[in-house]
């Protein structure tokens, strides 16, 4: 990334409170962010990675419609985990007398958050029943020297294997990875709705970046950890529950205290000179890190249930999550009609969307600007409007009642039969030469004989 210009160094001490989170929300969306110089710790914290396109394609070395394609492919494509005896992650090793609050600059976001949050750990756990491993991203608030709350939503693969332990009389082994491999991430960024319970998530990873993932086996728990993370934290989440939060979370909102599992850590492992990942709540990397994971999910259903779609686009102001555009293409009168089902397929396909546009092929859906200028020219509202209404959403979005609320389909397409009414205007398309343009306003003046 730094090659390619996608990384800026901060070389001013930064305060892990409050500052650095402040710092990187005023960057965001730009260049990511190497705090080399942290108040308080020897390690260099890195926030605003995966903030922005531009960051993404120069970390995968690919543009987004490949990112796309890699992502859509890795569950088809699994590559079993290659078990190696030796990993970068694990060339410093504690397994006593260790203070993770003292170790491991974790940040405070924002002052109304209820202490320090891990907030880029993705958690490796082992299904106790079925031994299928799963990664996912969850927030941690450390609260004691080997102890961090886990949040937990409802629905989630960690969730399910964690009530499954607990009715075991079990503790359930989990390890949290900062800094891992970028397919991992991507990984783990996909929700359970697009990620079967069967699906071995390290071998997806393998899958996303088309080699078997390295892993180790863990220190002190009976789990295989990624050999090239940063840090590793290895233990136990006890059937102990702590107070979690509040924290600012994605959705823009401080999501409320609750009860959430306790994290009792055994070990901590890392690379003789690890840098820790941070992602806020409430920025862009914790979107962007699912946009291409939902596009991707969402135009495998709709391309192979409604044959008129050509792309999608989880739009930056829905959070790339709430909110689509989806494009088609009408060959026929017979196709009339289709672009309804893709607004009903689409809420199907992932729970979230509370709202998608369906535009035609004409209409570039990477442009809001062009996107509403469907709206205002090709949508007429006591016809165009599709409201389902008690349905089921993200509970994080306020307007709804614990996530159920109505969904808007909006059909800015035109009739088969009147395309010819709805040709825009064409220019040539010529070449323009700068040095034929001047902003030298004497040289205008006295051109114009002024």
């Amino acid at each position: 990334m730094a090659e390619q210009g996608r990384l800026q160094t901060y070389t001013a001490p930064a305060d892990p409170v409050l500052e650095i989170a402040g710092l990187m929300k005023k960057l965001d969306g730009g260049p990511a962010i190497l705090f080399s110089d942290v108040k308080g710790y020897d390690t260099p914290v890195v926030g605003n990675m995966l903030s922005c396109r531009e960051n993404v394609e120069a970390a995968f070395g690919a543009d987004f419609r490949s990112i796309r394609t890699f992502v859509g492919r890795a569950l088809g494509n699994p590559q079993t985990p290659v078990v190696v005896s030796r990993a970068p992650a694990q060339e410093k090793v504690h397994t006593k007398e260790f203070d993770i609050g003292k170790m491991l600059p974790a940040l405070q976001h924002t002052a109304a958050d209820n202490g320090r949050f891990i907030t880029a750990g993705v958690v490796i756990v082992k299904d106790p029943e079925t031994g299928t491993y799963n990664s996912s991203y969850h927030r941690l608030q450390i609260s004691g020297k080997d102890r961090t709350a886990v949040k937990l939503d409802f629905g989630r693969h960690l969730r399910l294997a964690w009530e499954r332990a607990k009715k075991k009389g079990q503790p359930l082994p989990i390890a949290v990875c900062i800094g891992a491999d970028l397919a991992l991430q991507y990984t783990s960024a996909t929700m359970g709705s697009q990620m079967p319970p069967d699906a071995d998530e390290l071998a997806v990873a393998g899958g996303l970046c088309g080699r078997a993932l390295p892993v180790v086996k863990a220190v002190t728990q009976d789990l295989l950890v990624p050999a090239e993370t940063e840090i590793v934290l290895e233990g136990r989440m006890l059937a102990e529950t702590i107070t979690e939060g509040p924290f600012g979370e994605f959705v823009g909102y401080m999501a409320p205290a609750d009860q959430s599992p306790v994290f009792e850590i055994t070990a901590i492992t890392h690379r003789e000179k690890p840098i820790y990942h941070a992602i806020n709540g409430y920025g862009r990397e914790t979107i962007m890190l699912r946009k291409y994971v939902l596009e991707a999910s969402l135009l495998k259903v709709l391309q192979s249930a409604v044959p008129i779609v050509l792309d999608a686009e989880m739009t930056a102001g829905g959070l790339h999550r709430f909110h689509a555009v989806v494009q088609v293409k009408k060959e026929s009168v017979h196709h009339d009609g289709l672009q309804r089902n893709a607004i009903m397929a689409s809420f199907g396909a992932l729970k979230d969307l509370d709202m998608v546009i369906v535009v035609d092929e004409d209409i570039d859906i990477r442009d809001p600007l062009d996107v509403e200028y469907a709206l205002a020219m090709r949508m007429e509202a006591s016809r165009d409007l599709i409201v389902i209404p008690n349905a089921r959403g993200h509970e994080y979005v306020r307007i709804g009642n614990n996530g159920v609320h109505a969904k808007l389909g909006i059909d800015a397409t035109v009739p088969f039969s009147d395309k010819a009414r709805f040709q825009r205007a064409r220019f040539e398309d010529v070449t323009v030469d700068a040095k034929n343009l001047s902003l030298d306003a004497g040289a205008i003046r006295k051109r114009l004989g002024f």
